[in-house]
């Protein structure tokens, strides 16, 4: 993807991955159609890769087996720029955007590892994932196939603030 605004890129791999690493939410874009369908999902990171759980079934289910190709959405420290006037009015973020391809992960094993990288990214703990809830559980894989990072109001380059 080519930024326009050039000034506000994040060019830097590992300030790239440290705002996905810092984002509570992934928003993952999809498409049927010309109807487009925006979701937010808990997420881990790991390679390249993002995965995501949710149920074996319903709408971002059908639809990524209609159309893997997905647009994904991170965002951290968000805050409001008030100014005097209307229009000068802003908001300094740091936001990762990118595409990918998605596939459902079936394999118990591999699943099972996907859930603790996802348990990663909320958790230091340890956990187990029962039989039965490790078989009632979607697990979506998106693989990268291009991203880009966006900040305003910091300076290029500067590693992410924490939230």
């Amino acid at each position: 993807m080519i930024m326009r605004r050039k000034e506000k890129e994040i060019t830097d791999k590992s300030a790239i991955e440290a705002v996905i690493r810092k984002s509570l939410v992934c928003r993952i874009g999809l498409s049927e159609g010309d109807t487009p369908y925006v979701v937010p999902v808990c997420f881990g990171y790991q390679d390249r890769t993002i995965y995501a759980h949710g149920s074996l079934k319903g709408k971002k289910v059908d639809m990524l087996r209609k159309n893997p190709n997905v647009c994904f959405e991170f965002d951290i420290n968000a805050k409001i720029v008030e100014a005097e006037h209307a229009c000068d009015w802003s908001i300094n973020y740091q936001s990762v955007i990118g595409f990918g391809k998605a596939s459902l992960v079936t394999d118990p094993d591999e699943k099972r590892k996907v859930l603790e990288v996802i348990m990663r990214q909320y958790s230091d703990k340890a956990f187990h994932f029962p039989e039965n809830k490790l078989a009632a559980t979607g697990i979506i894989r998106i693989e990268i196939t291009s991203m880009t990072g966006k900040q305003d109001g910091f300076l290029p380059e500067q590693p992410p603030r924490s939230t």
